[in-house]
């Protein structure tokens, strides 16, 4: 795979997630570089997916995605909300995360008490 292929696969992911935030879904990254997968992250992505599926709800998609730089906060999930800016929660467990799922991502308020970020991630294309 050379760099031009890489490119092109990012730009596509960033435009996938433009257009799904657009179009009313609700995104909940799982972040499972390798530092989150050591804190717990694979436990808070199989709890959410679990949670997913009894709720058999057709807008919101929860994702493992990779590293995003801020180890010593892991594990961490970012929501990307329709029309607001996304957040990023760290120091999590399974009982945090669910508190999110319900509070913010299937009510709209933000878990003020985890949340490390409002508004700094947006896919990016350099």
């Amino acid at each position: 795979m050379t760099g031009p292929d890489l490119i092109k696969i990012k730009n596509e992911y960033a435009n996938k997630i433009r257009n799904q935030a657009r179009s009313g879904f609700v995104t909940v990254d799982v972040h499972m570089g390798t530092c989150g997968i050591a804190a717990g992250a694979q436990k808070i992505l199989d709890t959410l997916q679990n949670e997913m599926e009894k709720l058999e709800t057709d807008n919101v998609k929860v994702r493992g995605t990779g590293c995003a730089g801020f180890c010593s906060m892991e594990p961490m999930i970012t929501v990307y909300f329709p029309k607001q800016p996304p957040v990023k929660y760290g120091n999590l467990n399974t009982k945090k995360a669910l508190e999110i799922f319900y509070s913010h991502v299937l009510g709209g308020h933000v878990k003020t008490d985890y949340a490390i970020s409002q508004g700094l991630e947006k896919p990016q294309i350099r």
